[in-house]
């Protein structure tokens, strides 16, 4: 028996028993893995239990009350209350909301962890406790062009490693360079924007944290190695949406610059919905945000693309390069600056 074998089917003893378990029962059970002598059973037992406590299971030692100190008294036990979560309940509104949005990611044909979507909107279906009303709103996500048919399978493959931890061997396709070269990426999440699809994980290749792009990737595979445990760890500071781009002015090879934007007319009332700053009904005829842009280029290119009523004030180079722009436009369309 391996060791998880063993740490899987103790936590199955703990669960199961109705009173608690003392160490002489336990190795009554597990005869070949805590053998030998009392002290270096019990020190492996221990190793045991300490992992499992880290795992956040809670197992403790119930003491015997004084003058009942019978097997059955005293022993090891796992706190249900602290171990169960709380059932979880919806009402048939919010099931209606789950299923169709569900729904939705499965129809698309690229989403991943699939199988585990469909037998959650199984089970969603079967085990409702009343026929759900009808559904308010319809979600039809755009599917995925015939020539990306294979987006789901790596999405899937890239879900499972990212659930277990384990390495994945890439080709990958850049359309800067048009090379392609070979990577070994530990997973760390995938983010979906605008219908790409977009996996982040650490690149032994560059020995730090990128970005690729899903449909970029030409094969997919698990890296070698057959053991079941961890390839690694992800780190406890990570946060995918630092990694993936939310406006089209962010990207992580430029130092940021605080660009400003003088809005006027309609877009005053948009400004929160066309940039990242709160809503502000007292704004007046116009309002000046402020954007931390790390593609100074893209978020110019965004602002052009409001029309007139969007105008960059700063700082100067990006004035600048705003007017620069307009004329390249301008002449491109044999248009008067």
């Amino acid at each position: 028996m391996d060791r998880i074998e063993r740490i899987l089917d103790l936590v199955a003893l703990l669960l199961d028993a109705r009173s608690p378990v003392s160490f002489d029962e336990i190795r009554e059970f597990f005869p070949g893995e805590y053998s030998g002598s009392e002290e270096a059973a019990l020190r492996k037992f221990e190793r045991d239990k300490a992992e499992l406590v880290e795992l956040g299971i809670p197992i403790s030692f119930v003491k015997a009350e004084e003058g009942h100190e019978t097997k059955a008294e005293f022993g090891y036990i796992v706190d249900r209350d602290a171990y169960y979560l709380p059932e979880v309940k919806f009402t048939p509104e919010e099931l209606v909301v789950l299923y169709s949005a569900g729904a939705a990611a499965l129809a698309s044909g690229a989403f991943p962890g699939q199988e585990d979507l469909a037998y959650a909107l199984r089970k969603i279906a079967f085990f409702s406790e009343a026929p759900m009303p009808a559904a308010k709103v319809r979600v039809d996500l755009d599917t995925i062009p015939h020539s990306q048919d294979n987006v789901s399978e790596r999405l899937d493959l890239l879900w499972r490693a990212i659930e277990n931890h384990k390495r994945v061997a890439i080709s990958y396709f850049s359309p800067h360079t048009h090379q392609t070269t070979e990577r070994t990426v530990r997973p760390y999440g995938l983010a979906l924007r605008r219908g790409v699809w977009t996996l982040v994980g650490h690149c032994e290749l560059r020995n730090d944290i990128r970005t690729f792009i899903v449909h970029r990737i030409q094969s997919l595979t698990p890296a070698a190695g057959k053991s079941r445990a961890p390839d690694f760890e992800v780190p406890k500071d990570f946060v995918l949406s630092e990694y993936v781009a939310t406006w089209p002015w962010q990207n992580r090879i430029h130092a940021p610059v605080e660009v400003t934007i003088q809005l006027t007319g309609t877009l005053v009332a948009q400004a929160s919905r066309l940039f990242p700053v709160p809503a502000d009904p007292t704004s007046g005829e116009t309002r000046v945000v402020t954007v931390k842009a790390t593609d100074v280029q893209g978020l110019l290119r965004y602002v052009i693309s409001l029309g007139t009523d969007a105008t960059v004030t700063g700082p100067e180079s990006a004035v600048t390069a705003r007017r620069e722009l307009l004329h390249r436009i301008a002449a491109a369309h044999g248009a008067t600056a």
